[in-house]
């Protein structure tokens, strides 16, 4: 199966569009709930959460693994995959530069560990020179949409106020550089204005594992195609089933609750 990673609810933007473009295959996605916000924490950290996560998720059967996690992109994936070089884990970070650098003057926004990591900015140049990079951490926006309070008014005045220099520069396009960010992407459109591009992580990661898959048809092979979808949340199933069934119109069964440890 194709397991799905994210700290939260955020991954849920990047398995939507995954499901709708590739419906035939089975899905497990693994929420870390109750760690939440991955972005104020160090790497360190993230390091030691993305790896019990990966790790738990090879034990459940998943043959491909997907960082549905900006933060666990920039600051662990690349520690994942040198520490287990024949697994199979893709991130969200590359595909999104890639789309990026069609644009002269790219806004980046996510929690503060994303930013601080410069790792789009790095990623952007290392495919283009030419496009100039403009980045604002956003730590508050998360825990509001964990909390599911990312329509009250006190969020909308937060994101004006963080777009507010990332707007001055004259962006073409804004990458929402943290999943959880597309919950507010109608906000974000109506702030940057019409001519700014929002970026959305999940339709182009979706996109490219079309690619991917096709490119790789000894995995695709691989992956039993039952449209099975499997949730599981390291906090509260309740809380998640119905944040799920408000905000992305799927329903589904009870998820499970789990606990990520070293051995798992």
């Amino acid at each position: 199966m194709i397991g799905i990673f994210d700290s939260g609810y955020g991954g849920l933007t990047v398995l939507k569009p995954v499901i709708q473009t590739l419906p035939q295959y089975d899905y497990l996605y693994l929420g870390d709930n109750a760690r939440a916000p991955y972005g104020i924490q160090n790497q360190e950290n993230i390091e030691k959460f993305s790896e019990e996560a990966v790790n738990f998720l090879w034990n459940r059967g998943a043959e491909l693994i997907i960082f549905a996690c900006n933060t666990a992109s920039a600051l662990a994936l690349r520690h994942i995959q040198q520490k287990y070089p024949d697994k199979k884990v893709l991130g969200v970070l590359i595909p999104v530069a890639e789309e990026a650098v069609k644009f002269k003057k790219v806004g980046v926004v996510g929690t503060q560990a994303t930013i601080k990591s410069n790792a789009y900015e790095e990623q952007i140049r290392e495919i283009s020179k030419e496009t100039k990079v403009y980045s604002k951490a956003c730590p508050l926006l998360v825990p509001f949409i964990e909390e599911d309070w990312h329509h009250r008014p006190e969020a909308i005045s937060i994101l004006k106020k963080y777009l507010r220099s990332i707007k001055s520069h004259n962006v073409e396009s804004l990458i929402l550089g943290c999943t959880h960010y597309p919950l507010m992407q109608k906000d974000f459109e109506r702030i940057m204005g019409k001519k700014v591009k929002i970026l959305n992580c999940g339709q182009i990661v979706a996109k490219k594992l079309v690619d991917y898959l096709k490119r790789h048809p000894e995995i695709e092979k691989e992956i039993p195609k039952n449209s099975k979808r499997q949730f599981l949340t390291t906090g509260d199933p309740k809380a998640f089933k119905e944040f799920i069934e408000k905000h992305f119109g799927m329903k589904i069964s009870m998820p499970k609750q789990v606990s990520l440890t070293p051995t798992q």
